[in-house]
């Protein structure tokens, strides 16, 4: 693997924003997330779970509900009381209407994607119209006294279920009256009777509705008749979240206390046609309120205040007890939070609002593998820059010089010159930025760090010099010759400043001439997400990573891939290399050996040496600790290209620094788990 000097980050304070609402697509295969801060997240699983769309949030804007409508558009509502449809494409809300009922607690979609029912504060439910261009507003249904906390349509749309504050109502679509209204703790003596909050609903096609409430209940209500016809006490605290699959014959629940639960409708007796709802699953993947529930076909999906998003196969649904039957975790995202400077060993933070800017430690002692080395010089924190207004941070990074920080929120770009002085620091904002850079979804600066590359809508990207003391001036704008409505997500730039690399939402890669400000070629078009790209700065081959864990390496100017990519294609990667779920999301290499290409995802560091051989499926793959026990003519026989480290987890970044010195950053779940407040109190055995 080679020896490396490695400064082991640990400072980045970063705290990712817990889930409050998803929303599945059947057709797409997608799922949409948001986050507590107003982010928004959209995973394609059949591209391998990976993290397509991420959009940034807002302080103004608080997402209570998502739903899909009218086939593949994304619709949100929250307690600014506007009901907001999403542009996929250039990753912003596209467009609001006012709901005209103060803040939104819950909304709806029936079944053909034709309608919208939102609940309101003021106890109201109202029935939007899905429309070319937005929604229209149709009428308002039976008004309430107390806040609508959840909503289901029935399959055939033709009535509503909405659950409040101790009440379920069940509305006829079509005249806008209540047609059966029930108390759900009604049965409750009155002695004992308090506030009972209905979180979750859902409206079976039998008729038969489902509840969840604060009481750790879940219950069977027949609407017709008002009766309840079975009830399960799941927990001592809050049932917070309900959804059940197509078949309706399986439903999951998730608690306050991080917990999910999955009920499952089976025969009274074997063979026999009368049928209960039996608890048989239960598990605890989350340390905190399980605030959102999906049911797939083949997955329980949860995702809870600990920001984790979990995906856990139903092992009777999946055919093979492989790849997809593996348990899935993602608590960061898919994306770059942390630019470096290697020429200035700086490191750059991106938080929601602000960005810090780290100088790194040295030391001046040298030692044995695996040593940890004492620090002449201390980690110190030079800068931090706030963003000012309440939109979040799309993209930011630093010039490798150190002297140059860009960042971009949707509405504005900003540009600083840094200026160092010994120990002491200088900012200055860079005026006359070109308005034509809004907004930038990601940024990169040349290694000569004297052109800043912009990533824009419509697979443009636009190339900026950087001009001193502190100005820039727009050279030009590339464009994909065929045109695309999705913005650009992912830029790789050589090092001789020759070529630029350009990956738009659709997945093409697309490479321009910055000598000739001109469109050079489109790699083959594959049928998963990029994940990661770099250009090899010696022989300026388009290292490619994608989505399902295959490698590919394009010749730029042979506009071909590689010999040693075709022989990679031919004989197939490692069986656990392609089983992994964490996608790889940033590419280095060793500048002292070109035949080493360093890649990285959350859980492991990987030096892939091109010049070893491929290992096959009966070879060990993480075979490190095993190699250092043979003795030399036995370690070459055993050797092949990849040599994986796991001891740095979570990693949300590794970079080369030069030859000899390696820089990673971990976020520890512990140091998150600090940050977080205090989960509910729950009675342990021998306490």
């Amino acid at each position: 693997m080679g020896e490396f000097e490695v400064h082991r980050v640990r400072f980045f304070g970063l705290v990712p924003a817990g889930v409050r609402c998803m929303a599945y697509q059947h057709r797409g295969c997608r799922l949409a997330l948001a986050r507590t801060d107003g982010a928004v997240e959209v995973y394609n699983f059949a591209a391998n779970y990976f993290m397509e769309k991420a959009i940034p949030g807002h302080q103004a804007r608080s997402v209570e509900a998502l739903c899909w409508a009218a086939g593949e558009r994304l619709f949100g509502a929250g307690l600014s009381g506007d009901i907001t449809e999403y542009d996929l494409e250039r990753l912003r809300p596209a467009r609001t209407v006012d709901g005209f009922g103060g803040p939104i607690w819950s909304m709806a979609a029936n079944n053909d994607g034709t309608r919208l029912a939102i609940g309101c504060e003021d106890g109201s439910v109202k029935l939007f119209q899905v429309v070319p261009g937005g929604v229209q507003f149709e009428k308002n249904l039976d008004r309430q006294k107390g806040r609508v906390l959840c909503l289901s349509w029935h399959p055939s749309g033709t009535h509503l279920a909405a659950g409040s504050i101790n009440f379920i109502r069940v509305l006829d679509v079509r005249s806008g009256r209540t047609a059966q209204r029930i108390m759900v703790n009604y049965h409750v003596p009155k002695s004992k009777k308090r506030e009972c909050v209905v979180w979750s609903i859902a409206f079976l096609s039998s008729g038969t509705v489902i509840s969840s409430d604060s009481f750790g209940r879940v219950q069977f209500w027949d609407w017709e008749r008002g009766t309840l016809q079975d009830s399960h006490t799941v927990s001592t605290s809050a049932v917070l979240s309900l959804a059940v699959s197509e078949e309706e014959d399986s439903i999951v629940v998730g608690t306050s206390a991080g917990a999910t639960y999955q009920f499952q409708l089976l025969p009274v007796k074997a063979g026999g046609q009368e049928k209960r709802w039996v608890r048989t699953k239960p598990f605890q993947h989350h340390t905190h309120d399980v605030r959102a529930v999906v049911h797939t076909p083949t997955a329980l999906i949860s995702g809870g205040l600990d920001a984790q998003l979990v995906i856990r196969p139903l092992m009777e649904k999946v055919q093979k007890k492989g790849y997809d039957a593996v348990l899935r975790k993602f608590t960061f995202p898919h994306r770059r939070l942390v630019s470096c400077a290697r020429k200035a060993r700086l490191l750059l933070f991106q938080f929601s609002q602000h960005l810090e800017l780290w100088r790194l430690g040295s030391t001046n002692k040298t030692g044995k593998d695996g040593e940890v080395l004492p620090v002449s010089r201390m980690p110190e924190h030079l800068l931090q820059l706030k963003s000012k207004g309440p939109e979040h941070i799309y993209c930011s990074c630093v010039s490798p010089c150190g002297s140059w920080i860009a960042y971009s929120t949707a509405s504005r770009f900003h540009l600083y010159r840094v200026q160092h002085e010994g120990d002491s620091i200088s900012v200055k904002k860079v005026p006359g930025v070109p308005k034509l850079l809004l907004p930038a979804y990601q940024l990169q600066c040349a290694s000569d760090s004297g052109r800043l590359f912009v990533a824009s809508d419509r697979g443009s990207v636009h190339v900026v010099q950087l001009l001193e003391p502190g100005g820039c001036k727009h050279l030009h704008t590339l464009r994909p010759p065929t045109g695309t409505r999705e913005a650009v997500y992912l830029l790789a730039s050589s090092a001789d400043g020759n070529w630029l690399a350009a990956v738009s939402g659709d997945w093409e890669v697309h490479i321009y001439s910055l000598k000739h400000f001109k469109h050079h070629c489109t790699v083959p078009t594959y049928s998963c997400a990029v994940t990661a790209l770099a250009i090899h700065p010696a022989t300026n081959n388009l290292f490619i990573s994608y989505s399902d864990q295959q490698l590919f390496e394009f010749s730029i100017p042979e506009k071909q891939y590689t010999a040693w990519s075709r022989m990679v294609q031919n004989s197939g990667l490692h069986k656990l290399w392609l089983e992994r779920d964490s996608p790889i999301t940033h590419i280095a290499f060793n500048p002292k050996n070109t035949s080493q290409i360093l890649l990285h995802d959350v859980y492991m560091l990987c030096v892939l040496d091109k010049s070893l051989p491929l290992p096959d499926n009966n070879t060990l793959l993480v075979n490190q600790s095993t190699l250092k026990q043979l003795s030399e003519p036995a370690r070459r026989r055993q050797l092949h290209a990849f040599k994986i480290c796991k001891k740095f987890q979570p990693l949300l970044f590794a970079d080369l620094l030069d030859e000899r010195c390696l820089v990673t950053v971990e976020r520890p779940a512990v140091d998150i788990s600090a940050e977080l407040p205090p989960p509910v109190q729950q009675k342990k055995f021998g306490t």
